[in-house]
């Protein structure tokens, strides 16, 4: 027989139904809502266009409501439009891995590169990763274009070691590849599969991701780390992470985010944030990276400051492989680093 409850309404419009058991659980609704006949004039119109402001309140705000507009349907074509087109660009050849370089910040010199997913669509040109990402996430379609782009990072990471450049790739996990329970295998796949050694291959993983179940992620990370290869913290500060989770994690770097590298050195805010990273950083026996370099002023006090790898569009913007080879022969960035730099003393 099922519990009696008591259904009480909040403020924000959520019912919590209280069982006799004591539990309390919160509901609420996201509510698409068309009028007829200007949204349509027979019921299968009507609720399509009702689903459709339904799918943009859960976009938008959670427990809202919206109603139709003509430009929901269109966004809604050029939605399903790119999705089947998105589906067929990995048969297609469509997709590209790009690299941005990543510099010693004491000597300037690159160290490794970060891959960067771009689609060149035959009609449309370059998609923006921001318009395509967020639905590859949704369909579950990162799941074998990360996988592909693993591959081709690995392949192209070797090549650079037969052509006698010693470089360090990372790859960016999705949260979806992340909780793949074949990932492990996967990347050591994608590794024997290239032949290139573990050291010179390295994950990053955002805060959000590791802290959406801290436990299971800590021992995905282990098993990852079982394989030698290396392990970075992505968006560094603005997830949601404690540090008493973070010494259970085994990464080799933190990764500085670019929203807190853009005000150095000018925001006292940015600054102490930066600051704190780094050391926490040399305290957890860590790298410390710092992503969105786009001034000489920002590139010469994080250098100062013991960051010991730069990133960003002052030193060197994302490229095909074969644009990047100039500067890996002059085995330089764009940007000259200080005569003197204090040198990590953990």
């Amino acid at each position: 027989m099922n519990e009696p409850v008591l259904n009480t309404r909040a403020p924000d419009g959520a019912v919590y139904a209280t069982p006799s058991a004591g539990r309390e659980f919160a509901a609420s609704a996201s509510i698409g809502i068309s009028v007829y006949p200007a949204d349509g004039i027979d019921a299968a119109s009507l609720i399509k266009h009702a689903d459709m402001a339904m799918y943009r309140a859960k976009q938008q705000a959670r427990g809202s409501y919206r109603f139709f507009a003509a430009s929901m349907n269109e966004e809604m074509e050029r939605r399903f439009a790119l999705e089947a087109d998105l589906r067929r660009a990995l048969a297609r050849d469509e997709l590209l891995v790009y690299y941005q370089p990543r510099v010693d910040a004491r000597s300037g010199r690159i160290t490794g590169a970060e891959a960067l997913l771009r689609w060149q669509h035959p009609q449309r040109g370059i998609v923006t990763p921001g318009e395509f990402i967020p639905l590859a996430e949704e369909t579950g379609l990162i799941v074998p274009i990360g996988e592909w782009v693993l591959k081709a990072a690995c392949a192209r990471a070797r090549q650079w070691k037969e052509e006698g450049f010693e470089l360090r790739v990372s790859v960016n996990l999705s949260a979806r590849q992340f909780a793949e329970k074949t990932l492990v295998e996967d990347v050591a796949r994608a590794l024997h599969a290239s032949g290139l050694a573990p050291e010179a291959l390295e994950l990053e993983i955002t805060e959000t991701v590791v802290m959406q179940n801290p436990a299971q992620a800590a021992q995905t990370l282990e098993e990852l780390k079982g394989l030698r290869i290396g392990l970075s913290l992505d968006d560094f500060g603005i997830g949601y992470s404690s540090l008493s989770y973070l010494k259970m994690f085994p990464f080799d770097a933190l990764k500085i985010d670019r929203a807190f590298v853009a005000g150095i050195p000018a925001d006292r805010e940015d600054v102490a944030i930066a600051e704190a990273v780094i050391y926490l950083a040399h305290a957890l026996n860590m790298r410390a990276i710092a992503e969105g370099v786009e001034t000489e002023d920002q590139a010469q006090w994080l250098s100062k400051s013991g960051c010991e790898e730069l990133q960003g569009d002052l030193l060197a913007k994302a490229m095909a492989s074969e644009a990047l080879m100039p500067l890996l022969q002059e085995n330089r960035s764009r940007w000259r680093a200080p005569v003197s730099v204090p040198r990590r003393t953990s």
